[in-house]
C-alpha cells in the first residue's frame, strides 16, 4: 500500500524573561491528541540569545512528542499480538 499523509503540528512559543517554553500538539489519524512540552532557561550570565532558547525548547518539545508516539505505536502493536510491545527510541 502507498499513501501519502499530510499531518500538521501545531507550535507555539513562548518568551518570557529568562525561560522560554514550547507546546507542539496534533491530532493522530485516528483523533487522538498528541502533545509535547520544552523548557529552556538561560543562565543569567549567559547573553540574550531568544533563537538560543527557542531551539532548545523546541527541540525538547518534540522530543517529547516523538516518545509518546513511540510509546502509542508500542501499545498498539502490543493490543494486536496481545502482548506487551517496546519500541526503543
Amino acid at each position: 500500500m502507498n499513501e501519502t499523509h499530510s499531518i500538521t503540528l501545531n507550535l507555539q512559543v513562548v518568551e518570557a524573561g529568562a525561560k522560554t517554553t514550547a507546546d507542539v500538539g496534533f491530532m493522530t489519524p485516528n483523533g487522538q491528541p498528541l502533545h509535547g512540552h520544552g523548557t529552556a532557561r538561560r543562565h543569567p550570565e549567559d547573553p540574550e540569545v531568544p533563537q538560543i532558547g527557542d531551539e532548545i525548547a523546541i527541540a525538547r518539545a518534540l522530543f517529547e512528542l516523538a516518545h509518546k508516539l513511540l510509546d502509542n505505536a508500542s501499545q498498539d502493536i502490543g493490543d494486536r499480538l496481545h502482548r506487551r510491545v517496546h519500541i526503543p527510541a
